[in-house]
């Protein structure tokens, strides 16, 4: 099937997927939560390891400056399975592929959990990172089940539980390797895995909006790059996506740096410098009032007013050495901007082809791994160049640049038939 053919069924498509929508109904409130909970297992996969790494190079003879390549291959995987296998929703059974990536990943954390040596290790890591993206099939399938006027509520809710994954990871391995060491922590995820899987296959409605029929493989990789020329939309967000996940990198990357050297290092407990990580809570209330007000017709709003929040909230950040309480002021004003232009941007990319949910959420994830990696390399030698005050102005500087893309094209760029009615104001 080709790009124009795929383009001249879509019509036809969006219609089957109301009449599945219609006799579905609304996603009951349970169906949501139990959404949420599987990405915040899903992506807790991944930062788990970051307080293990000490722990998994000792009892593997990995020598420090190797061991960070755990971290380099699950995210290799992540930006490949985001690629090749998110995709997928949009050729196969939603919900066999959801169940399905769930109980791989429960294989994948066992092998990471019984290593014997560091080639079995990486392996494990790299497949738990590939097989990880089922938070973005899951958002893209959500969003096809729910109702136009509950998309960005449902999109928001699920983001709360990735953004509370994130940060609950760290803490529940850091607290299970105390107690049984770090393959404890990997072998408990795969058994909370197994559960998720049955809940899920349990669960979820059997019938749902048909995935796209009569095309290859190969060819739904090649209409996935077309959509970013076909839809603006998509282009317009995903460049957020780039920068505002690049200037929240440029952070979280960084910070460290300045906290782990003299004099903060001096001053600081290792309590409160993980009270960075639990301000970024605002991001999971942000990202699901957001979606709220995306469905209320308040996007555009939302996206210019969160950018001016993150702009701002490099100013507090920038005295980190001078009180700790105004960056964390900081850390909340953006982490409350990004989620928000976050959950409000995949709202806006899934009502413009529900038939290509799927698709549109990998091709925009991409853009944002990018801006992660970016921000990241940038901020360190920034911080090289001009220690915290050039992290600052970069920092600044990036979300100035996504501020400025909304004030002279976003902006002003009307939104197309099919979102108008839960976008624009």
């Amino acid at each position: 099937m080709t790009n124009r053919t795929m383009a001249e069924a879509r019509p036809a498509q969006e219609a089957a997927n109301d009449a599945d929508n219609a006799t579905t109904g609304p996603l009951s409130p349970a169906i949501v939560l139990l959404f949420a909970v599987a990405c915040g297992l899903s992506v807790a996969n991944i930062y788990s390891a970051q307080p293990l790494l000490d722990a998994m190079a000792q009892d593997l003879g990995i020598t420090p400056a190797a061991i960070g390549i755990v971290v380099t291959l699950t995210q290799i995987g992540l930006a490949l399975g985001l690629m090749l296998i998110v995709p997928l929703g949009d050729l196969w059974d939603r919900r066999r592929l959801i169940v399905g990536q769930v109980m791989l990943s429960a294989v994948a954390l066992t092998v990471v959990g019984m290593a014997p040596n560091a080639i079995v290790l990486f392996i494990g890591m790299a497949l738990a990172g590939l097989l990880a993206v089922v938070i973005q099939v899951i958002v893209a399938y959500a969003a096809t089940l729910a109702t136009p006027a509950e998309r960005g509520q449902t999109i928001g809710t699920i983001q709360s539980g990735v953004v509370s994954g994130i940060l609950l990871a760290r803490f529940a391995s850091g607290a299970l390797a105390d107690i049984g060491g770090w393959r404890l922590v990997y072998l408990t995820s795969a058994v909370l895995m197994l559960v998720m899987a049955a809940l899920l296959a349990h669960a979820l409605p059997r019938r749902q909006p048909q995935p796209l029929a009569g095309s290859s493989y190969t060819k739904l990789l090649r209409s996935t790059a077309a959509l970013v020329v076909q839809e603006p939309v998509l282009r317009e967000r995903a460049v957020f996506a780039l920068l505002i996940f690049a200037s929240f990198s440029a952070f979280w990357s960084s910070v460290v740096l300045p906290l782990a050297s003299p004099p903060l290092s001096l001053s600081l407990s290792h309590t409160t410098i993980g009270m960075l990580g639990i301000a970024g809570l605002a991001g999971a209330l942000a990202a699901r009032n957001s979606g709220r007000l995306a469905d209320r017709g308040w996007a555009q709003r939302t996206t210019g007013l969160s950018l001016m929040l993150m702009l701002a909230g490099w100013i507090p950040i920038s005295c980190l050495h001078s009180s700790l309480w105004l960056v964390l002021a900081g850390v909340i004003m953006i982490d409350f901007a990004v989620q928000a232009v976050h959950v409000t941007n995949q709202s806006l990319i899934v009502a413009t082809r529900p038939d290509a949910s799927s698709r549109l959420i990998g091709a925009y994830m991409v853009f944002y791994s990018i801006g992660s990696g970016l921000g990241a390399i940038g901020s360190t030698m920034a911080y090289a160049a001009a220690s915290w005050l050039g992290v600052c102005v970069l920092g600044a500087a990036i979300s100035a640049c996504a501020l400025l893309y909304w004030v002279v094209v976003v902006s002003k760029t009307p939104m197309p038939a099919g979102v108008c009615s839960v976008s624009s104001p």
